[in-house]
């Protein structure tokens, strides 16, 4: 039994949750990392950030969560959600930053038919949907003033109308919102309320970039292992220690999302039944060496001397057939896990020469 398997296992983690009835029926599904990462973390300041979760969540107070892009703030919200009271209840989230603020008004209140241009049919909108349940507006700080003052409506007055029309509807809703911005600057900029800045400000969780929590970063990255050898289907022995301690000593100014994708690109890179190297990483030579790296280091050095070294036209052929086989030498499926369009990879096909018995004798 390796080091890992009390860390991620589902069902001992829901033994240390307290939560509602309704959320321990729904526990069956299939939450994963995000519901009981908290729990295992090894990480002294996520350990605070849960035992404040714990006595915050089942109350009703609006909770604002702080941190880089990619930290997991997400996370943490919906893990408020599943121990809170309205645990049964509709979880909305809405995207501040992805929508202009025209839209966006439209899909937190809704709008009436004919409202505007293009406004057909009447529809409802965010806080009606999260009616008795929670909202979660991520990025905040990116939202329009204007449509702040409506949040702020709403918070006071627990009612509002949709866009065009003067019915006023109630809104019994529970807010958490996120933000990678510091919002005191957003307001000595004028480009954020102070007075809704303190009705989001109840709770404040502040979460650590992923450089501040590194006695984390086995536990995740071996999670993403799993995750990623059982989506594709492929035999991977866990990480060498040389790979691990590149992991562990990368700076990832992308956080958890910067792990995720590189752990990804490995899986899919590393041979069949074998343990991921530094080589399966795709780390900068910058970011490799910053890590402690020393292999690519000692391969220039052959390299100055004369002794043969790893053609890049050999790298691309491994990676082209590795990622084929994988797609089971569907071509358009290789060109996605690549990241190249399918005609590129058709001529770089024939550049090198790759043929397989299922493809037609003219590709």
């Amino acid at each position: 039994m390796d080091v890992y398997t009390k860390e991620l296992d589902l069902n001992w983690a829901r033994t240390q949750l307290d939560t509602p009835a309704e959320g321990n029926k729904r526990w069956g599904k299939n939450f994963g990392f995000d519901y009981y990462y908290p729990l295992v973390s090894r990480s002294p300041q996520i350990k605070e950030i849960l035992n404040l979760i714990k006595k915050v969540a089942k109350s009703n107070a609006s909770i604002l969560i702080q941190g880089e892009t990619g930290t997991g703030k997400e996370l943490i919200a919906s893990l408020i959600q599943f121990i809170s009271l309205r645990s049964d209840k509709p979880f909305i989230k809405v995207n501040c930053a992805a929508l202009p603020e025209t839209l966006l008004e439209s899909e937190l209140f809704g709008h009436e038919k004919g409202a505007f241009t293009g406004a057909y049919q009447t529809r409802i909108g965010k806080f009606e949907q999260a009616h008795e349940g929670t909202l979660f507006l991520d990025e905040i700080g990116d939202m329009h003033m204007s449509t702040q003052a409506k949040i702020l409506r709403v918070l006071q007055d627990h009612e509002f109308t949709r866009v065009g029309g003067n019915r006023t509807i109630s809104a019994d809703v529970r807010i958490i919102t996120a933000t990678n911005k510091d919002l005191w600057v957003e307001i000595e900029n004028g480009g954020f309320r102070e007075d809704l800045y303190y009705r989001l400000n109840v709770v404040t969780i502040h979460v650590p970039p992923l450089r501040d929590r590194r006695e984390d970063i086995p536990l995740i990255a071996e999670f993403f292992r799993r995750k990623f050898t059982s989506e594709l289907r492929k035999n991977t022995k866990g990480f060498t220690e040389d790979a691990m301690l590149l992991l562990k000593n990368h700076t990832w100014h992308g956080n958890i999302r910067e792990l995720k994708n590189l752990v990804e690109r490995a899986v899919l890179i590393v041979e069949e039944g074998q343990m991921i190297t530094p080589d399966d990483l795709a780390l900068t030579g910058k970011d490799y060496f910053a890590a402690g790296g020393r292999d690519r280091r000692r391969t220039e050095q052959e390299a100055s001397s004369g002794l043969p070294t790893l053609k890049l036209d050999e790298l691309e052929k491994d990676a082209i057939q590795k990622a084929l086989e994988v797609s089971k030498w569907i071509q358009k499926d290789a060109a996605k896990l690549l990241g190249i369009s399918p005609r590129s990879l058709n001529y770089k096909i024939k550049y090198h020469n790759i043929t397989h018995s299922s493809w037609k004798k003219n590709i």
